[in-house]
Formats: structure tokens, sequence, C-alpha cells
């Protein structure tokens, strides 16, 4: 995720001092912009990332924070993908441990 540029970062001291968490942006420029354009379609067309964005703004969260989720969804999908080399399978489960 870091490379990405989306880790999130919060801004925090102690009691007194309670930011926004946001992005970290210390990654290519290029891959968060085009990820972040990729999560507009997926959260329509991608039943994970739809479910993970509709459940984060039920939850009371900003949209723009649950399309940096659905980038890290989208990151992390397509990583297993080139690793296990199986393509994507949209109705995929984990098998019980």
């Amino acid at each position: 995720m870091a490379k990405a540029g989306l880790s999130p970062r919060e801004h925090t001291s102690g009691t007194s001092v309670r930011g926004k968490a946001r992005i970290t942006k210390m990654g290519g420029a290029l891959l968060r912009g085009k990820l972040f354009v990729c999560s507009f379609s997926a959260k329509k067309s991608n039943a994970a990332c739809k479910a993970l964005y509709e459940r984060l703004v039920a939850k009371g969260k900003n949209g723009k924070v649950a399309l940096i989720a659905v980038c890290n969804k989208l990151l992390k999908q397509a990583f297993a993908i080139i690793k296990s080399g199986v393509p994507y399978q949209a109705d995929f489960a984990k098998s019980p441990a």
C-alpha cells in the first residue's frame, strides 16, 4: 500500500491533538490516480468493492474515504491475481480453515 501511496496516516498527539486520518501520498501519484479513477467503476461493477463501499458509507464514512478503501481492495485483488496466477473469479470464496 505504501508504494501506491494509499497507506492511512493519523495525525494524533496524546489526547489533545486529533487530526483527520489521511493517506500518506509517499508512493507514485500516477498509480494512486489510476487506482482512484478505477475505484469509481469498481464500486458499481465489482461485487466485493461495492459491498465495501456501501458498508463504509452506511457507517458514516466520507465518500472519498470509502473510495480510498476501494482502491486498497483493488490493489489487494490485483496482487493476489498476479501472485497466484489464477484468473479473477467474481464468485470466489476462501475455503474454510
